[in-house]
């Protein structure tokens, strides 16, 4: 979701059904955000593939400031109910992203005209 906020327009990120991929391509437009889900029925074969070779399963448009704002409203739950060092334990090979988080809300309230109310102290959470 940080990407949006830089040159770089599209952002796509994926998730491992085994052995199915699920690709979520970002494409910002000014303040919007064009947001598609693609399947792929086998990942392995499906990485360097073409958005488009996928099956389209979902697509909207929305602000930026309220994608951001969902974004960095689920990743601080998460980091609520299980802490950073919960969230190792969990997941183990791979820690909280606290840096990218902290990143991303420094973007979205610099560059958005956000009117919610922000955790900015979420880093004390994890400790």
């Amino acid at each position: 979701m940080a990407g949006l906020y830089g040159p770089t327009a599209v952002q796509r990120f994926s998730f491992d059904l085994e052995p199915a991929e699920v690709r979520w391509v970002l494409r910002g437009r000014g303040v919007d955000v064009d947001m598609a889900i693609y399947r792929f029925p086998d990942m392995s074969s499906a990485f360097d593939l073409p958005d488009e070779d996928g099956t389209l399963v979902w697509g909207s448009t929305h602000p930026r400031t309220v994608l951001a704002h969902a974004v960095l409203e689920a990743a601080q739950s998460v980091l609520r109910l299980h802490g950073e060092e919960g969230y190792l334990a969990k997941w183990v090979r791979h820690p909280f992203p606290v840096a990218a988080l902290q990143d991303l809300r420094r973007l979205h309230l610099q560059h958005d005209k956000c009117e919610r109310q922000h955790d900015v102290a979420f880093s004390a959470v994890g400790k």
